[in-house]
């Protein structure tokens, strides 16, 4: 399990782009499962939209993606200095299944498909109960920046 002191660690993100809030279980390069508890003070539902509060797909990938970062991390044993940056490479066959509204609680579940050549393959789900609400395939690296 990983705390938000623990996450805050680890990856760059900050509010309003942090969108993980705990890390449930984790499997040393094989899977990942992890929380975004969804509430209305989410500063994107004022413009969507604001007579019907949705999460934006983009930010369910991103939410998918930030997981996975972390799985990528405790894969390899290690954190992210000042001057690498974890970015998407590609995102395939996204899926929107379900509305994620205020008050539902997203769990994101992330498979390492395979890595190599510091690029990292998954297959990602995103839940509210038992009912999917986002799938892709997600491809990400790590860089250093100068």
């Amino acid at each position: 399990m990983m705390d938000i002191h623990k996450i805050l660690k680890q990856l760059p993100h900050r509010y309003p782009f942090l969108l993980v809030d705990r890390v449930l279980e984790i499997e040393k390069g094989v899977r990942i499962k992890a929380l975004k508890n969804v509430t209305i003070n989410e500063p994107f539902f004022t413009g969507h939209f604001p007579h019907r509060p949705v999460m934006p797909g983009v930010l369910m990938l991103e939410a998918l993606a930030q997981a996975a970062a972390l799985l990528s991390f405790d894969t390899l044993d290690s954190t992210p200095d000042d001057n690498t940056v974890y970015y998407f490479a590609g995102i395939d066959g996204a899926r929107f299944k379900r509305p994620v509204e205020p008050g539902d609680q997203l769990t994101l579940e992330v498979q390492l498909d395979r890595m190599k050549a510091g690029i990292f393959k998954f297959k990602a789900q995103a839940k509210v109960g038992d009912e999917l609400a986002c799938e892709a395939d997600l491809m990400c690296t790590m860089r250093k920046i100068a």
